[in-house]
């Protein structure tokens, strides 16, 4: 029998291997975070797309009764529900009557996640934890945002306003302002931000006509009201609607500056995130009690993190969170197949790629945020169904998801495909 001493000797010696850390959360261990069931919503313009009318508890009861159906999960089982959200007012009462009225028990509980653009990426982070700490067996991860019905205060051009620290007082700002900081402090001209934003429409506009976004969304049925005649109609929404076809970066450059007070004006509605509705969720348990139980295993949460930066050029968060993470499991970018990064601005897309010395063809394969939105709660739940769909497809395990957060923030996970 060996020494403790000897097994720490081995785990160093396999972990300082080649491949040796990327094994190590291929591996399939009985207490990992899996998960069993993930599905998002089509993504639409706010005020004019198909959810432009379906209020965030009305999305939330449909997704959520989606997950309770399709994952076959007894809903007894489901401890607890977190829900990803930045914008809506009482969001606390929202998700536990969405979760009721989903069709859950009196005894799965509801919360509310906010870090801003983080939010549904922290509510994957705070049900794995519960999960790890035995504090539950079973639980819902949700991200969720409707920008139509809420105040868009989160939006790109939202105003930040904080004055308790001197360097966040002195760069209080919108966060246009920040991506036009980025783009003067880290010489990116407007050329840059509209061929990133070009590849981005290319890319989703290819995944859209190929079928790639089919297996990661689920309809939702909703009313919407014609604001000409003021009609209601009940409608089926399916699929993305702010995929702009036939998009380049010369037609990108023919758009005027969203921002012209700040230099150097290069942010345009055409290569910085869309205002959008939509929501996704993940349904997660331990290995073993997955396999108790009769779930698919479709995937697992590795871990995440988070960074600070100054605010005042918070689009670079990712270049600070994705060494982060990778550092704490010991992988280079190399060993890991897809990057999700949100593309809040192309100015922290060129940025943040530029930086990192990622290889292009491994980012965003199926586009970004900048082609179909960027709903702020849902988004960091939407990435991890997304990355997981597009590993499956290319056959590939390991992504990385990560973004920039408002106020100075950046965050970044690993999830490992089992397809």
């Amino acid at each position: 029998m060996s020494s403790p001493q000897q097994r720490l000797n081995s785990v160093a010696s396999h972990l300082s291997a080649p491949g040796g850390a990327r094994q190590k959360i291929l591996a399939k261990n009985p207490d990992d975070v899996v998960i069993t069931y993930l599905a998002r919503t089509p993504l639409t313009k706010a005020r004019k797309g198909g959810l432009k009318d379906t209020p965030l508890d009305e999305l939330l009861v449909s997704l959520l009764s989606t997950v309770r159906k399709k994952s076959n999960i007894d809903p007894n089982l489901v401890e607890d529900v977190c829900i990803g959200n930045v914008l809506c007012p009482g969001s606390g009462y929202v998700a536990r009557s969405a979760v009721l009225a989903a069709g859950f028990p009196v005894t799965a509980a509801a919360s509310v996640a906010n870090r801003f653009c983080s939010s549904g990426l922290l509510a994957i982070q705070q049900i794995a934890n519960q999960i790890i700490a035995g504090s539950i067996d079973v639980g819902v991860a949700v991200g969720a945002e409707s920008m139509s019905t809420n105040a868009d205060g989160g939006a790109p051009e939202m105003s930040v306003r904080i004055t308790s620290h001197p360097i966040a007082s002195q760069n209080s700002q919108p966060m246009g302002q920040t991506s036009e900081n980025v783009a003067t402090q880290f010489n990116i001209p407007r050329e840059r931000h509209d061929q990133f934003a070009a590849a981005s429409y290319q890319k989703a506009e290819h995944a859209q006509k190929a079928g790639w976004f089919n297996d990661e969304i689920v309809p939702v049925k909703t009313q919407i009201k014609d604001p000409k005649t003021g009609e209601v109609k009940e409608i089926v929404v399916d699929r993305d609607d702010g995929i702009r076809y036939g998009t380049t970066a010369e037609s990108l450059g023919k758009i005027r500056s969203a921002f012209p007070q700040w230099a150097p004006s290069a942010t345009t509605g055409g290569n910085a995130s869309q205002i959008t509705d939509g929501a996704a969720a993940l349904l997660l348990m331990k290995r073993s009690r997955a396999q108790e139980v009769g779930q698919p295993i479709i995937g697992k949460f590795c871990g995440a993190t988070v960074s600070g930066l100054e605010p005042r050029i918070m689009g670079i968060g990712p270049s600070l969170a994705i060494p982060k993470i990778l550092n704490k499991f010991g992988l280079s970018k190399e060993e890991i197949d897809i990057f999700e990064i949100n593309e809040a601005f192309a100015s922290m897309g060129v940025y943040c790629v530029g930086k990192l010395g990622l290889d292009v063809s491994k980012v965003n394969p199926r586009g970004g945020a900048i082609a179909f939105g960027h709903p702020l709660g849902a988004t960091g739940a939407r990435q991890v169904v997304t990355a997981l769909s597009e590993l499956r497809r290319q056959d590939k395990r390991v992504a990385v998801t990560s973004m920039c957060v408002g106020t100075g923030m950046g965050m970044a996970g690993i999830f490992v495909s089992e397809h």
